[in-house]
């Protein structure tokens, strides 16, 4: 089994409760200094990303930008450093 991916979801503006419920315990939230919410939180697989990108379009809430951040937790076997700190 594969280890999830960390993304960085960023969403227009600042998004209410009805918008985080199904991701507030998975997910780091932020509100940035452009006024928009930035959730970071690890994704299981597609099927999980893509759920949450529909539960997104679904309540009219613009994904602004998606992005793969490396976990500091975890590095990635291409990077042994990647996660550590000097």
């Amino acid at each position: 089994m594969s280890r999830p991916t960390r993304y960085e979801i960023e969403l227009r503006g600042r998004t209410d409760a009805r918008v985080l419920r199904p991701v507030i315990d998975e997910f780091d939230v932020e509100i940035t200094e452009n006024r928009t919410t930035r959730l970071t939180g690890d994704v299981i697989d597609a099927s999980h990303l893509n759920g949450l990108l529909a539960h997104f379009t679904s309540l009219n809430v613009q994904v602004v930008e998606l992005r793969r951040v490396p976990d500091p937790h975890h590095p990635s076997p291409n990077n042994p450093s990647e996660g550590t700190t000097s």
